[in-house]
């Protein structure tokens, strides 16, 4: 989870990342896990046009470094 490029963009494909793991059985959801992805969903949820950066990218970049240690944690 230590891409480098745009948090935002980042983000967008651990969670893509993530889904496949879970769809492949290779990871289990957990209710923490679910609870930092939604609160990652509202953090990149963006109107059309709009670029998110700021505040959301912030967000992103700490929910990811949460998700990361879940997962180290596992």
């Amino acid at each position: 989870m230590d891409a480098k490029g745009h948090v935002v963009d980042n983000a967008r494909q651990a969670v893509a990342g993530l889904d496949a793991a879970f769809a492949e059985g290779a990871l289990r959801r957990t209710p923490v896990l679910d609870a930092m992805l939604a609160d990652l969903a509202v953090a990149l949820e963006q109107d059309e046009g709009q670029k998110l950066g700021g505040k959301s990218a912030e967000a992103a970049r700490f929910i990811l470094r949460a998700i990361s240690r879940e997962l180290d944690n596992a």
